[in-house]
């Protein structure tokens, strides 16, 4: 399967929920290249076998945080992905998180449906082929990936650091629909409320002068498809 040339290295010191994400992430065809239980190894072993994705407990056997590690691995290979994994998410905690790059945060207790979704879209926004770095939308619309610019007609529309998050998650993930937990996870790095996403949504739509994000079902949101032209 293609899933495993995407490799990931499970930092857990809670033997039963290592076990959980190895099973769930082998039978949906991901290469665990390893799984540990202290910042020390997972230093150790994110050296020495460079996954792609690092999915870190937060708390730790021993005296180093899975911030601490983070932080290390990032010194030595900045290409490697990190996801949080934590049963608390306050203002402290978050803010350190940020410091050491952490590229989204998994909840305990897990939920297989949300721990496959959100790899799957770091995997897929992880790399965007060269030919396609800029990305039609329809209604004069462009999306540059490598310059980060949403553009109308060729001209730049600025948006702020967490809209212009919002729309790289919807464009990476073109005609699929992403859900308000994804979204959350990506934008903020953390969940929020339906409320706080809608607001965000309504600023971009403000900015951009019409409605290019469509509502899926109440479950999630996609980049509208632009009308066909009358012929």
């Amino acid at each position: 399967m293609q899933n495993r040339e995407k490799t990931i290295l499970i930092v857990e010191d809670e033997p039963i929920f290592s076990e959980y994400l190895q099973t769930i992430l082998t039978k949906e065809g991901y290469h665990v290249v390893g799984v540990v239980d202290s910042g020390k190894e997972a230093i150790n072993q994110a050296i020495a076998l460079k996954p792609n994705l690092i999915l870190m407990d937060i708390i730790l056997i021993g005296r180093m945080s899975g911030c601490e590690a983070a932080v290390q691995i990032h010194q030595q290979n900045r290409n490697i992905k990190i996801i949080f994994l934590t049963a608390y998410a306050d203002e402290e905690m978050i803010s350190y998180a940020e410091e050491a790059k952490a590229t989204a945060y998994l909840m305990k207790p897990y939920r297989r449906e949300e721990i496959l979704a959100t790899i799957r879209l770091l995997f897929s926004h992880q790399v965007v082929p060269s030919k396609q770095q800029s990305i039609e939308l329809g209604n004069g619309y462009l999306f540059n990936h490598k310059q980060h610019r949403l553009l109308k007609n060729g001209q730049e529309i600025h948006l702020g650091k967490k809209t212009l998050k919002l729309v790289e998650i919807l464009v990476a993930n073109k005609n699929v629909s992403v859900s308000n937990e994804q979204i959350c996870n990506y934008v903020w790095g953390e969940p929020k409320n339906d409320r706080t996403l809608r607001s965000l949504i309504y600023r971009i739509r403000h900015m951009v002068g019409c409605d290019m994000i469509e509502n899926v079902n109440g479950l999630g949101y996609k980049i509208k498809e632009p009308e066909a032209e009358l012929v």
